[in-house]
């Protein structure tokens, strides 16, 4: 049995353009965490991606209030498409902290966590290109759910140091937020991997 009207495949390629948007994203946010000298320019840059991955996202939404049928459930694109940009919006709202907050010189924690939002974005990057042959996708949602857990244990250090040695709580309270936006973004990347996870779940 073959259908008359084929499914709209340019949805992989949408979603593909999304985790590469994350992935330079995630690549300028450690940048700005390593060379603090950079952080004005950064985050300019920084805006400009957020603006480019909103773009994106408004791109697959209106495909999809736009497409008959669609490769995988429409409620999974639109969680999908949610996800991402939560991911890119977190890692924004880190950027935005450094300059809002004056953080000139970021604990090495939280560079860490940003290497470990990378990771995260290479892993789902790897996933979403496999999605549309159904592929060794759930091996890539595996390793984001562990990067997740590992960023829990070094957030949670972190701020158990910060606590012991900072004695200014103004300091305290700054890199406290930092480690916590950070932390969230792996949170959310947790989240896509949940969501490419269930696609393939219910396609086996």
């Amino acid at each position: 049995m073959f259908r008359l009207i084929p499914r709209e495949t340019k949805f992989f390629e949408m979603f593909a353009e999304m985790t590469s948007n994350l992935t330079e994203a995630a690549h300028l946010l450690r940048r700005m965490l390593l060379h603090h000298e950079e952080i004005p320019q950064a985050v300019r840059q920084f805006k400009e991606i957020e603006h480019r991955g909103d773009e994106m996202t408004h791109g697959i939404l209106t495909k999809l209030n736009q497409t008959f049928i669609t490769p995988f459930d429409r409620e999974d694109i639109h969680r999908l498409a949610s996800s991402l940009d939560d991911v890119l919006d977190f890692m924004y709202a880190a950027a935005v902290r450094l300059v809002m907050y004056k953080i000139n010189n970021p604990p090495p924690a939280a560079a860490e966590l940003a290497g470990l939002i990378i990771e995260q974005a290479d892993e789902l990057a790897k996933a979403v290109s496999l999605l549309q042959k159904n592929q060794h996708v759930l091996e890539h949602c595996v390793e984001v759910n562990r990067l997740e857990n590992e960023a829990d244990r070094v957030s949670r250090e972190a701020i158990a140091k910060l606590f012991d040695e900072e004695k200014d709580p103004i300091t305290l309270l700054k890199y406290k937020e930092l480690y916590e936006v950070l932390e969230t973004a792996t949170d959310k990347a947790e989240d896509a991997a949940n969501v490419l996870e269930a696609v393939v779940l219910k396609s086996a």
